[in-house]
């Protein structure tokens, strides 16, 4: 197969419902393990996928599929198809970042790592514009200009809006808290000191031990 087809296991789905097709014919066509065809077909997989129509979608002629259906041994050839051109997503261009504002790239990076250490580094060159190189040396303080370096909301310096980075913090949140769970941390809800009584650290017939301050110290001495 030489073009790829849009939904390949919907497209899967359909094929084995409508047409008499061997499971390699379809597997051949929508880029699926022979198994795998058959796993649909014994409804253990993609039981919650509506089948996809590949000659209503353009993917496919009434010619190749009638070819496919008398002789076993045929592969069908998948034709491209407009409507799924329409459909694949578009790849984003890099963010361009004005000549004026490059240079506030390191305080950006820098308010990050401080504010938020959770923020991977390929995220975090995506939505500033810049690479992992530049944030690895502001993290060292091997950056050229580390003595000048201040943390500054990116935000302030318009290299990124409100809304693109409260995502980019609430996704890496969401993400640290599942790693968290699934090692076994949990984030401490409330007061974390127990109360001496609790701790066992002071009996109820022991007075509080008194802290001297040092300004007291000063007062008495005047």
């Amino acid at each position: 197969m030489t073009t790829d087809i849009l939904m390949p296991k919907a497209t899967a789905v359909w094929l084995v419902d409508n047409t008499s097709l061997t499971f390699e014919q379809i597997a051949d066509f929508c880029g699926l393990h022979p198994l795998e065809v058959k796993g649909i077909a014994d409804g253990e997989v993609a039981r919650d996928i509506r089948g996809a129509d590949p000659i209503a979608n353009g993917q496919l002629s009434r010619e190749e599929l009638d070819a496919a259906q008398n002789d076993p041994k045929y592969r069908m050839k998948a034709q491209k198809s407009r409507h799924a051109e329409l459909l694949k997503p578009v790849k984003k261009a890099p963010r361009y970042t004005p000549v004026s504002r490059r240079q506030d790239r390191p305080d950006a990076i820098a308010w990050f790592l401080r504010n938020h250490p959770e923020v991977p580094d390929a995220q975090l060159a995506r939505i500033l514009g810049t690479t992992k190189a530049t944030i690895d040396q502001v993290r060292n303080r091997t950056h050229w200009n580390s003595a000048n370096i201040k943390p500054v909301d990116p935000v302030t310096l318009g290299l990124s809006t409100q809304l693109e980075l409260d995502a980019v913090v609430r996704k890496a949140a969401d993400k640290k808290a599942k790693d968290d769970k699934r090692r076994g941390i949990v984030e401490p809800e409330g007061p974390t000191l127990m109360p001496a009584s609790e701790t066992g650290v002071l009996e109820d017939d022991e007075p509080a031990p008194a802290f001297e301050d040092e300004h007291d110290d000063e007062h008495a001495e005047d």
